[in-house]
């Protein structure tokens, strides 16, 4: 597993993440964020209808501010999954009513301070490494 396909923890869950080199930007699976801020047990679903209720409700279609991105699944294959920036991660989370919100929030923040410190010093990238294990 490499930093572009890095899983990040949040409280202890994993999230799959995506490093886009091209944009400079990381990309979060969206059933993962899903799953840990509702605790749903079938977070795809979870998705899909909320999708569908932001659309009714808002008129605004969240899969436009989404990739999707090949991600490994539990099953150890790659599928296609809806990913999201952190700018279209923060109108998702906003949809979602969980009191997991704002320490989330608070969490991607330091995930994207910790990527602009690993810019301005790349020796910052390779102590982490060596500090926390990467899981598959």
């Amino acid at each position: 597993m490499t930093r572009e396909t890095a899983i990040k923890l949040f409280e202890g869950k994993k999230v799959r993440t995506h490093w886009d080199e091209e944009k400079e930007e990381w990309y979060f699976s969206v059933t993962d964020v899903v799953e840990i801020l509702t605790g749903s047990a079938n977070p795809r679903d979870y998705w899909f209808k909320m999708k569908q209720r932001v659309q009714l409700e808002d008129g605004i279609e969240l899969s436009t501010i989404c990739r999707q991105l090949k991600m490994i699944s539990s099953d150890g294959k790659k599928y296609n999954t809806d990913c999201a920036d952190v700018q279209s991660l923060m109108r998702i989370i906003q949809s979602v009513p969980s009191p997991k919100a704002e320490p989330f929030k608070q969490w991607l923040a330091k995930v994207g301070y910790e990527r602009i410190q690993e810019t301005v010093d790349p020796e910052q990238s390779l102590d982490r490494a060596r500090e926390k294990p990467v899981y598959p």
